[in-house]
């Protein structure tokens, strides 16, 4: 479950590096949150700010797909970039700026302007600012339901970055101060969002139902970074909507066992998919597991009410859903649309729904 729906763009830079929940319980996941990035911490869930939200399928004819290629053998040597060069801190200052945007809209228009000043730069830094730029606003296009153009974005980072899993700048180390060329660059290149741009543009292309592209996206991903809990966790809730559910089960087993015992999400969407696929006891089992940990879980509340119900424990459903402190959830269509849940769990929500009302 990958944690997007769109979040306020104030938050400073260290906030979008460790955004923890102020509450106990994890926000209410949407399509797209459910895939997301997901900083693993003891002290609550994190949840991502720039996965893109779920928009229709209706575009989906319109995309085209190129497959991804990760080769991080072409990655440059960030040593060799001048940190006293002008243009490199300004690029910085430009990168902050986008980070902390009051609106989407502000922020789009601020990789715009790093994508233009920067392109025609002859500096050897120039890919990594202009790709990372392209997949950024790939991610504030996508959150706008601008489909088209963010997958656009994300081949075009995807392109001219062909070495990076993770490419998205959110530090600010190159806006001045003191330190060596290693260090200033450092900074900036490796303290990223846990999120590839083939990630973001399988999360794109999961929201348009298009799950073997997004399979083959996260594929590309796990191929040279086959330690990453996120990136198995995306592929368990593509493999879940393609109905692979056996394949899906084992994908989030990964990415519980690289995240550790924190990573709810992934042990969430685990539950959820033994449910689909009709392994009653084990996903129930996983659902009160997780409830004893983190009992304000609004997806878990509502997938274990549901569950419930339909077995004919009405007392423990109906104590479940009163625990659920999300509004969504009582929406069917929003739970079949947007949330994507399966249909199994789908149906049974609404067999519970439909006689509460």
């Amino acid at each position: 479950m990958r944690v997007t729906h769109p979040q306020p763009q104030t938050t400073s830079v260290a906030a979008r590096l460790h955004p923890v929940a102020p509450a106990p319980a994890p926000a209410p996941a949407s399509s797209a949150t459910r895939r997301c990035l997901l900083s693993l911490v003891p002290a609550g869930l994190v949840l991502a700010l720039t996965a893109p939200p779920s928009s229709s399928a209706s575009t989906s004819a319109t995309l085209s797909y190129v497959p991804a290629s990760i080769d991080p053998s072409l990655t440059p040597d960030s040593t060799t970039y001048d940190a006293s060069d002008e243009r490199l801190r300004r690029a910085g200052r430009l990168i902050q700026e986008a980070l902390n945007a009051p609106t989407v809209e502000d922020e789009e228009r601020t990789w715009t302007r790093i994508i233009e000043e920067f392109s025609g730069v002859e500096a050897v830094w120039r890919d990594d600012v202009v790709g990372r730029a392209y997949g950024n606003r790939g991610n504030a296009r996508s959150r706008q339901g601008k489909v088209d153009e963010a997958l656009k974005d994300y081949d075009e980072s995807i392109r001219i970055c062909p070495w990076s899993v993770d490419p998205v700048l959110v530090c600010s180390g190159w806006l001045g101060g003191g330190g060596s060329v290693h260090t200033l660059t450092h900074a900036v290149l490796t303290l990223t969002l846990m999120h590839a741009h083939a990630q973001n543009r399988g999360v794109l292309f999961e929201n348009q139902l298009l799950f073997d592209e997004a399979i083959a996206d996260y594929r590309a991903v796990l191929k040279v970074s086959p330690s990453d809990p996120v990136a198995w966790n995306n592929l368990g809730n593509a493999l879940m909507g393609s109905e692979k559910f056996e394949e899906a089960i084992k994908a989030f087993d990964k990415a519980v066992k690289l995240g550790g015992n924190n990573y709810a999400f992934a042990m969430a969407n685990k539950s959820i998919c033994l449910y689909a696929n009709g392994d009653d006891q084990e996903a129930e089992r996983e659902m009160m597991s997780l409830l004893r940990r983190f009992p304000n879980f609004a997806e878990v509340r509502a997938s274990l009410g549901s569950l419930q119900w339909i077995k004919g424990e009405r007392e423990k459903a109906e104590e479940n859903w009163l625990r659920v402190n999300e509004p969504r959830y009582r929406d069917v269509r929003w739970l079949r649309k947007s949330r994507r849940w399966p249909k199994r769990l789908a149906d049974a929500a609404e067999k519970y729904l439909s006689l509460s009302s």
